[in-house]
């Protein structure tokens, strides 16, 4: 359980395991480069229901090896910090996350031998908890009526109180997120659209994605639209996705970029999740749902359109759609 006044952080010995690595560079490591190059795959089925007058295609992200879209995420970060010097053997790589990038640092640690805690809101799925243990990281629980914004402040805290102990990249904050969409997701998406995307539709979390390889897709092509997805308000159920207008807005999030924003409600997002599994055999999360939910939307509207969206994650939790 969380505990609404945390105790002090106070400083234990770390193992000093080191970076398993050793001489070589991580990218060498199998698993670190099979993040990554994943299919962009036609929803025609999805289309076809929509009317049919639009080209819809998806980002399969699920397929990374923890599941998520935040296996680049996590890899960008933690390649710069070890090539910086910043992630150093002796210290342990903190930070807050909604759960995928969590689970993707934990992955990343077990694999390439660096200790890692992770701080997360208490209401945050108990099975993506128990994968994020499962690797061996420590999970600190914080209050859930807070969400991701009061696991951020804890991690602050702790950095903080012990700046020796810790590495704390804070995601929401640190250019290397944006970057590594900007140097991967982005010119794969162009790559395997051969250059036909007409639209890019993706959701907010902490603006990485949308923010990195909308940059890249307007580089190529300044007449992309790039369109954000958010739910209506604070209090929903897309884990992942943030209202960013009553959320602590993240510097990864590039506004000058996002040339609309659609609000999904947690309802549509859950339909199109079931439909995505049913329709078109993609076992996804409810943040893929709403993006796969705005997309068409979008498609609708705008016949002839060519739109790619994200798929972020894998169904890897329950949800209410499960049953239905």
């Amino acid at each position: 359980m969380y505990s609404p006044h945390p105790a002090p952080v106070e400083p234990r010995p770390i193992e000093s395991i080191g970076i398993r690595f050793g001489r070589k560079s991580p990218l060498e490591d199998p698993l670190v480069a099979a993040i990554g190059r994943t299919p962009l795959v036609p929803l025609a089925g999805i289309a076809a229901e929509a009317g049919g007058e639009f080209e819809l295609w998806a980002k399969a992200e699920h397929l990374n090896p923890t599941g998520s879209v935040k296996d680049r995420t996590a890899r960008g970060i933690v390649l710069d910090a070890l090539a910086s010097g910043r992630l150093t053997q002796g210290r342990t790589l903190m930070d807050a996350s909604s759960g995928n990038t969590a689970v993707a640092y934990a992955m990343l640690g077990a694999r390439l031998g660096f200790p890692v805690e992770l701080i997360l809101p208490a209401n945050a799925h108990p099975s993506r908890i128990e994968r994020i243990r499962a690797f061996g990281a420590e999970v600190v629980l914080t209050d859930p009526t807070d969400g991701t914004d009061g696991a951020q402040r804890e991690a602050r805290r702790r950095a903080a109180l012990a700046p020796e102990r810790y590495f704390y990249p804070d995601q929401y904050n640190n250019p290397s997120n944006p970057r590594a969409h900007y140097s991967s997701t982005g010119p794969e998406i162009w790559r395997q659209s051969q250059g036909r995307i007409s639209h890019f539709v993706a959701g907010v979390g902490t603006g990485g994605t949308i923010s990195g390889a909308g940059r890249y897709l307007k580089e190529m092509n300044p007449a992309v639209p790039v369109v954000g997805v958010e739910p209506p308000g604070p209090i929903h159920g897309i884990e992942g996705l943030k209202h960013l207008p009553t959320a602590l807005r993240p510097t990864t999030y590039d506004p000058r970029l996002i040339d609309a924003t659609r609000r999904v409600e947690t309802e549509d997002a859950l339909a199109m999740q079931r439909r995505l599994a049913r329709i078109e055999g993609l076992r996804v999360g409810a943040s893929a749902g709403a993006a796969v939910w705005a997309a068409v939307e979008l498609g609708r509207a705008t016949p002839g359109a060519i739109v790619v969206t994200v798929l972020p994650d894998g169904g890897h939790e329950s949800s209410p759609g499960d049953a239905r």
